[in-house]
Formats: structure tokens, sequence, C-alpha cells
């Protein structure tokens, strides 16, 4: 499929999805949110990717946020449509994904291109990157995950501040909040993120897979994560990949999953 904000890039299990709208800073519209879900939809069936890797294309921006002029004359009952399909197609999409998503923050990552990144698994910056949420300096708030997901990996005093002064904070203090995993210079981003993503890939997919449901129902109301860890833990029993990796420890050799 070819896409017009979009540009993908497959090899050795990996598929680096980069935002692609220069002019913009590739910012998120519609059109844009609709090719990011066709985009992670054909990548979950796809068995040549393991693991996906979403940056923004350029050394500006990973995404600068929404964009405004789409919205700007919308109603109440647009807004709402708007926040909620854009949840249902991306963010919570992406969150819930059975595939390890990294997230390559390579320049501005402010409102939905911060929300964007929160909903990869996990993030790691270049030390150029700029992270917030100015949406209450629009007069609106963040409808793409933004207080849910912040205060979820920062804590609820930083993640208020945020919000509430809509300002940018760095690269380094993102790494001391715990925002991002790692920050590296430009040039380094994608080598580390592939880096990553080839430590990820020496595991069982099939255990990852697992995983990233047992740490999601942690943050799901009515759903008790332990239980899920425990019957997840239980039917890893019953796994080739644990035939295969238990087998090779005891036979000190590299499991081959």
């Amino acid at each position: 499929m070819n896409y017009e904000n979009l540009q993908i890039e497959k090899s050795n299990f990996v598929a680096k999805v980069f935002i692609h709208r220069p002019k913009k800073l590739n910012a998120l519209n519609r059109e844009t949110i609709q090719e990011i879900h066709e985009a992670f939809k054909s990548l979950k069936v796809d068995d040549d990717i393991k693991v996906i890797i979403l940056s923004g294309k350029g050394e500006k921006a990973f995404v600068a946020g929404a964009d405004i002029s789409e919205f700007a004359d919308y109603t109440v009952e647009e807004g709402k449509d708007l926040a909620a399909k854009g949840q249902e197609l991306v963010f919570d999409y992406l969150a819930n994904f059975p595939k390890p998503i990294v997230a390559a923050v390579n320049g501005f990552a402010l409102g939905g291109g911060l929300e964007l990144a929160m909903s990869a698994h996990f993030r790691i910056a270049s030390d150029n990157a700029k992270l917030g949420l100015p949406e209450t300096s629009l007069g609106v708030i963040p409808g793409y995950g933004g207080t849910q997901r912040l205060p979820q990996l920062i804590g609820k005093g930083r993640a208020m501040e945020m919000i509430m002064t809509a300002g940018m904070i760095s690269a380094q203090q993102a790494l001391s909040y715990g925002l991002v995993n790692h920050v590296v210079a430009q040039e380094d981003l994608l080598p580390l993120a592939e880096k990553l993503a080839n430590k990820i890939m020496n595991n069982s997919m099939v255990a990852i897979k697992a995983a990233i449901k047992a740490v999601n129902d942690n943050y799901v109301d009515g759903v008790n994560g332990f239980k899920t860890e425990i019957n997840a833990f239980g039917e890893a029993f019953g796994t080739d990949d644990f035939k295969e990796g238990t087998e090779a420890f005891l036979n000190k050799r590299k499991a081959n999953f």
C-alpha cells in the first residue's frame, strides 16, 4: 500500500515507520491517523516483522502535534469524535499492539506527538528532542490519552505540571522523569533503536506478546493484572518457545526461537 504521509522501511524482521509531513513538522491530521492505523494493521499480520520502530522523518520533529488547522472550527460533538476515533484507531491500538513498538523521538514531540510516543511500548530520544503537552495553551486538553498515560509514566505531580504549564521539557529532563529510556545524539538514535530491536528479537516473541498484555492489564479498570500474569505464565509452559528456551539453557546454547 502506498501512503501519503508515511514512509515504511523493512529489513531483518524490523519495520521502521516514519511520519512524513515535512511542511507540517509531521503534525497529525485525520488522514495520517488513518494511515498509521492501516500500516500497523498490516504489520500486525506480517510474519516477517517482529519489532516496529516508530519515528519522524527528518531531524526537526517526531510529531510536532495535531494539525490545528483541521479542527479549529469543530463543534463539541466533532471534538469528541476526533478524540474517540483517534484513540481507537491509533493510540490505544498501538498501546495494546502484540508486537514491540519502540518510539525513536527525533525532535519535537508535542501534543498528539507526545501522546503517540507514549502509546509505544517504550521511548528513546535524540538529545535535541523537546517533549510537551501544550493543549491548555489552546484552550483544550490532551485528547489522545495524554492525561492518562503521562501520569502513569512520570507520576501525577509532574504530569499535572507539564499539562498545566503547557511547557516543553528537554530530552535530558524526560530521561530523568523516566519518560524516555535513553538519550543519544541524533545520528545515533536509529542505530540504538535497531540495536534494541535486535536484543528484543533474541527472545521469545510469544512470551513478549504475553508480557505486553500482562503489563497493560495492570492499568485497565476491573482487570486483575496479577491474574493475567499467572495465567500467561502457566500457558507459557505449553508453548514450543518454552521447550526451546529451557532446553537451550540446560544445554548451554543459544535459543532458536
